[in-house]
């Protein structure tokens, strides 16, 4: 908790730095503060993802592709094919209907694991078996980011700020709640950052103790021109295991493993640099950077290719025998390279689709469910909370002014992470793509308008006056964005509403 200045003599004090004056000069409530502020919001989030869950008893948008290929690699291991006009029969329980032959499909198969595990849990009868481990990962990207936005802000109030925004966000909820496979991507990008960060941490205050103690073991001697080495890093290794699952999950997962390897690159090396180390930008690159890779890289690689063992250990899975005389492994080659081909020739014109540039103006979000009786609608839609997007795309504007003026690392890292999610997508501008893949890149958006939120409300050393208007306008800004939440719901998890209800939420040509 970060402690408040002084007020000025006749200033009075806001009701939130009366309340964070008393949490720092009592350690009790500060320790109990840092443990339930996290509790409430991750049952909160849970409560949003889990309720009446099994609704609709359908298979939305493309839970007809992954749920039931989900279904059969549980059962045998890799994804099977189904016959004609499957998913009604498979609603109605009729779930052994699928053959033995393989289906082809375009991404790993992690996220297919992920959601058979649920299938395991409560059996393919209930639409809850294929959603509730998204439900229960979608919980935890809601505590990553938490648990990040403290690292960096240093701050309980602001790391529940941030936590608070993803709980209720419309998109966090909605791909929480289907058996897509963005959710598990998401997860485990942050779970990658979160490693890097606790990385960052430990790796600079070794490389300074070394460097210091080097210095004060013999004051006479020359520094040493190019630093210490350092091997252990278990931090790198469990970074390299979370991007090598995310990127079992989804292949852009590799951008976010290219963007995540530079900045471990560039923070040793700005590290050096402060630290004196002559040859810096060589000892970062050539030596500490071919050892960072060592132990990133090859975890993440092991990850990803366990993640196939189902495929490589049977006989049935699609092109598994492409070449009766080459290895598993070669097959698995062809296999990516068939994969490959697909995404990058995937321009089948869809009416949600939405190009990358248009991500940031959220001009056509996915409508994945629409159900009409009568007067009353049904739908799910992958509707972020307006106010929270938009915020946060000019949050992140703004972040890399501040970057650019007040080089803080914190700044860089979600920078880092935008970049990584968003910007490769900009490179295909013909591909089928939607709006909703920027779920991986909402927290990042809600990390960055946490730092612009606590710009607002103020520093500990400005005027009470200066704080208290700061703070009411983030209170403000909290309570209406919690209404949106809140006027959006119904839409987002396919509860019945009136049809002038539904239309009230046409705000754009291109929204439902």
């Amino acid at each position: 908790m970060t402690t408040t200045a002084p007020s000025p003599q006749g200033a009075r004090l806001s009701l939130y730095d009366r309340w964070a004056s008393r949490v720092v000069t009592d350690p009790a409530i500060a320790r109990r503060w840092r443990w339930l502020a996290p509790t409430l919001i991750t049952l909160l989030a849970g409560v949003l993802r889990l309720w009446n869950l099994g609704h609709p008893h359908a298979l939305v948008f493309d839970e007809t592709y992954y749920a039931k290929d989900s279904w059969t690699q549980w059962n045998l291991g890799y994804p099977a094919t189904w016959p004609e006009e499957a998913d009604p029969r498979f609603l109605a329980g009729e779930t052994d209907i699928f053959s033995t032959v393989g289906s082809f499909v375009v991404h790993p198969p992690l996220g297919r694991f992920l959601i058979g595990i649920g299938f395991g849990l409560f059996g393919p009868d209930t639409a809850v078996a294929w959603r509730v481990i998204a439900a229960l990962v979608g919980t935890a990207v809601v505590l990553s980011v938490y648990l990040i936005a403290r690292h960096l802000t240093g701050s309980t109030s602001f790391a529940s700020v941030a936590g608070l925004l993803m709980a209720v966000d419309g998109l966090a909820i909605v791909l929480s709640r289907v058996a897509l496979l963005d959710i598990f991507l998401t997860f485990f990008v942050l779970l990658a950052v979160w490693f890097v960060l606790l990385d960052r941490r430990t790796h600079l205050r070794r490389l300074e103790a070394a460097i210091d103690d080097a210095a004060a073991r013999d004051p006479d001697a020359d520094p040493s021109p190019w630093g210490p080495v350092f091997w252990n890093r278990p931090w790198v290794l469990a970074a390299g295991a979370a991007i090598g699952a995310a990127t079992a999950v989804k292949w852009s997962g590799l951008y976010v493993a290219a963007a995540l390897g530079v900045y471990l690159v560039v923070t040793d090396a700005l590290a050096r640099r402060r630290l004196g180390v002559a040859f810096w930008p060589l000892a970062a690159v050539v030596r500490q950077g071919v050892v960072a890779f060592l132990l990133f890289i090859p975890v993440a690689v092991a990850v990803y290719l366990a993640s196939w063992i189902g495929w490589l250990t049977t006989e049935g899975g699609w092109d598994r025998s492409a070449d009766p005389d080459a290895s598993a492994l070669q097959n698995l080659w062809t296999y990516h390279q068939a994969i490959y081909n697909f995404h990058v020739g995937l321009t089948a014109p869809h009416g949600y689709a939405s190009p990358a540039w248009q991500w940031p103006l959220l001009l056509r979000p996915t409508s994945m469910y629409y159900q009409q009786q009568g007067d009353l609608v049904q739908n799910i839609y992958s509707m972020p909370n307006p106010l929270i997007w938009y915020a946060g795309v000019a949050a992140v504007i703004w972040l890399g002014y501040r970057f650019v003026v007040a080089r803080d690392w914190r700044h860089a890292i979600v920078l880092v992470g935008v970049g990584a999610t968003y910007l490769p997508w900009l490179l295909y501008p013909e591909r089928t793509i939607f709006q909703f893949y920027t779920i991986a890149t909402l927290p990042f958006l809600v990390l960055a308008l946490t730092f612009a939120l606590r710009a607002v409300a103020g520093a500990p050393g400005d005027s009470a006056y200066r704080r208290t208007s700061g703070q009411r306008v983030v209170g403000v800004f909290l309570v209406v964005a919690l209404a949106l939440s809140a006027f959006w719901y119904p839409i987002l998890t396919g509860t019945p509403v009136p049809y002038s209800f539904w239309q009230l939420h046409n705000w754009m040509p291109g929204w439902i």
